[in-house]
């Protein structure tokens, strides 16, 4: 698919010549991966996707205005079998339970979605074939709904599930400062033929160059309801929205 210069991509996915181990410690690849900078709700006040019905926080009666609500860094990187992903995350509140639970409602709890269009295209989707969510809930219980997987095929849009236990390994790591205990690491990687080329004919391997679209979601509810969360790089479920980012070669060393 040939893009404009309007589409082209702004960001890169760089390649991992070596798999980590995901063990919920950055340092062996983040510097190699995508990163662009802390983000809070005031950089995404001032971001081309802001809409401040999807992006805000909760503030809780008791709650110190004055500190930290919620800070995070995201890294992600890719190799011939997985995408990685990473965060590093300072918040007030460690939240991961709620009143109406269901399996699906991880944008009820603590949680990070990445998601992604494969490949790219100019038609508005929502959730069609193609679109993707990665979602982690920030428990280290690790229970079967704590990896799952919203995606849709030509068929149905909106589909459901955990990750399958073979397409996905992931790990959270709470308070790895020794700052508040609400703090937290996320390191997880993902099968893309698992995800990305399930039931998908047209899949191929990834290679340099292909195109992604991608949107983060991020959510805080702090004891609240839904709507505690930041989205950044899109502005919701329409994948017409969500920025272009490109798989590139290994990051030069500097």
């Amino acid at each position: 698919m040939s893009l404009s210069g309007q589409d082209l991509p702004v960001r890169s996915i760089p390649f991992l010549e070596n798999a980590p181990q995901i063990d919920g410690d950055l340092s062996e690849w983040k510097e190699k991966a995508f990163h662009d900078g802390f983000w809070d709700l005031n950089r995404v006040k001032v971001s081309a996707w802001y809409e401040p019905k999807r992006n805000r926080l909760n503030i809780d009666s008791l709650e110190d205005t004055n500190a930290i609500d919620l800070t995070a860094r995201y890294y992600m990187a890719w190799d011939q079998s997985y995408l990685y992903f990473g965060a590093e995350v300072q918040d007030n509140l460690h939240d991961v339970t709620e009143s109406n639970h269901e399996p699906k409602r991880w944008y009820y709890k603590d949680a990070i979605a990445f998601f992604f269009e494969v490949p790219r295209d100019s038609i508005p989707e929502r959730f069609g074939e193609g679109d993707h969510a990665f979602c982690f809930v920030s428990d280290t219980l690790r229970p079967d709904y704590g990896a799952w997987w919203r995606h849709g095929n030509v068929e149905q849009s909106y589909i459901e599930e955990p990750l399958p236990f073979d397409a996905v390994d992931y790990h959270i790591k709470m308070n790895p400062w020794d700052r508040s205990s609400a703090d937290y690491i996320l390191e997880a990687r993902v099968n893309m033929n698992a995800t990305f080329g399930s039931g998908n004919d047209d899949w191929t391997k990834p290679q340099v160059g292909d195109v992604l679209s991608m949107m983060i979601v991020h959510c805080d509810p702090d004891g609240g309801e839904y709507g505690g969360h930041l989205l950044i790089y899109g502005k919701g479920d329409d994948d017409s929205t969500w920025e272009g980012v490109q798989l590139i070669e290994q990051k030069a060393s500097k």
